[in-house]
């Protein structure tokens, strides 16, 4: 496919600019570009090419997307309707807020009923994602011991299965990372966390759910072992979408928690954002959180400078189209719908689970949460076929490929999520695609390691990608 600028002939036009009724502003010479090469194409031509490229993109309205960890479901197209209401875009963020009462009352809401799902006392909005979260959860938590004159909390303690996004927050942040191995049944090993936990730990960072879709079911012990040396607990909340309405991390113990608006609470995730990472707090920590909050004095809402605020992580208030989305979702579900649709994504996920261990190895003796592990490591060995290869033939299949080779404790892994909004029949389709694939693992193993067949990009050298990066076009 031709890129927009091969595409380009001197003398086309797709619009037509219409003459300025203000006055001319002559930009000083050394802000003016030199050249700008911007490509000269009719409108019919910017419609095919743009339609063009999103045929090539795979989305969750496309097919099924089981990215494990990641909560791909459905995004209501009412969520998009409100967000694009007259009254909320149109709005500046320097404006009064006595002329913006509306949407400082929409992130008021979202923020109460966030705290309520989660069992927290505070929260602030201005996160811009997930990994954004999880920094300014961290950075709260540093400056709570540091307000307390307690200097020595300098360590991070992380599972060796969670995000990759935790450790790296936590580096950047300035602690020192204490990683942990599993116990058998694949949650924190008690007996290593007594073993680290001392003087010197600001915090442990846990997801619950854990990345394997297991509940950790020594959640309350870990917490008194955290708590009892002086240590905060912190939740990854990547994967809330599994209890949200149904347990409350506020109630195991959780003291921080951070939140991604773009997977539990259905904005569409993916592509680059928009994100939203709000991160909630106890009440010890809420007077430190990001500024500025909205308020609530009478019936009017304020924009609030806390005094003791670890100050701004982002521009402005956040992403606040991503907010309605987000208040949409909540309110088009309300107090039965948050559950009940948790309880639908634990189904879906145990329902494919157990159609598929019969052929692919699994966590057999414990029902999952929202999402499971299976293992390639004996296929592999038998025929040669690895995850990656299973991966890349289900994109010839219609299906969106699940999370490769993660959590690291696990060889081969593929980590499926089904979500709450597939229905049967979908993933019963995809139950025949991964029974068809281990059979021609066997039968054919050469197809699948040369799959995909019938995809646009089929196997990019992934190194060399990374090594060097080609990340602007350059006219042949």
């Amino acid at each position: 496919m031709k890129t927009i600028f091969e595409k380009s002939k001197i003398g086309s036009k797709g619009v037509e600019i219409k003459k300025q009724n203000v006055p001319a502003y002559e930009f000083p010479e050394g802000y003016r570009r030199k050249d700008l090469d911007l490509p000269e194409v009719s409108e019919i031509e910017v419609v095919r090419h743009y339609t063009g490229l999103s045929r090539r993109a795979f989305g969750v309205d496309n097919g099924f997307y089981p990215l494990g960890s990641c909560t791909m479901k459905y995004n209501p197209k009412v969520n998009e309707e409100v967000a694009q209401m007259r009254g909320f875009t149109n709005i500046h963020p320097l404006q009064n807020e006595e002329n913006a009462q509306g949407a400082l009352k929409a992130m008021h809401i979202l923020s109460e009923y966030l705290c309520e799902i989660t069992g927290m006392d505070d929260i602030t909005l201005q996160p811009a994602a997930g990994a954004h979260g999880e920094y300014t959860g961290l950075k709260l938590i540093s400056k709570y011991h540091k307000a307390r004159g307690d200097l020595k909390r300098n360590k991070i303690i992380v599972p060796d299965s969670a995000h990759g996004t935790n450790p790296a927050s936590a580096t950047l942040a300035g602690f020192e990372v204490i990683n942990i191995k599993s116990d058998e049944e694949h949650g924190v090993d008690l007996e290593e966390l007594k073993k680290v936990v001392g003087d010197d730990t600001a915090a442990l960072m846990l997801t619950n759910p854990t990345t394997l879709g297991l509940f950790e079911k020594n959640i309350v012990k870990i917490a008194e072992i955290v708590h009892g040396a002086g240590g905060k607990l912190y939740y990854d909340g990547a994967n809330l979408n599994a209890i949200m309405g149904v347990v409350r991390p506020g109630d195991m113990g959780f003291d921080v928690i951070h939140l991604n608006l773009h997977k539990t609470f259905s904005t569409p995730h993916g592509g680059g954002g928009p994100g939203s990472g709000p991160v909630g707090c106890k009440e010890e920590f809420a007077c430190f959180l990001p500024g500025p909050k909205v308020e609530k004095y009478g019936e009017e809402y304020f924009l609030v400078n806390l005094p003791e605020s670890m100050g701004k992580v982002g521009s402005f208030y956040g992403n606040f189209l991503v907010y309605l989305k987000a208040l949409t979702y909540i309110l088009t579900l309300g107090k039965e719908g948050i559950p009940y649709s948790a309880k639908c994504a634990v189904l879906n996920a145990n329902y494919l689970k157990a159609k598929l261990q019969d052929k692919f190895d699994t966590e057999k003796d414990r029902h999952c949460m929202h999402e499971f592990v299976i293992s390639i490591k004996k296929i592999k060995e038998e025929t040669g076929v690895s995850a990656m290869d299973i991966a890349k033939a289900m994109i010839d299949g219609g299906v969106h490929p699940p999370t490769m080779y993660f959590p690291l404790i696990v060889d081969e892994a593929l980590m499926f999520e089904p979500t709450e909004t597939e229905t049967k029949e979908t993933l019963d389709e995809a139950i025949e695609l991964l029974n068809d694939l281990h059979a021609r693992a066997y039968s054919d193993p050469e197809s699948l390691k040369t799959a995909p067949h019938n995809a646009v990009i089929r196997r990019p050298d992934e190194v060399m990608a990374a090594r060097k990066p080609v990340l602007r076009y350059v006219k042949p």
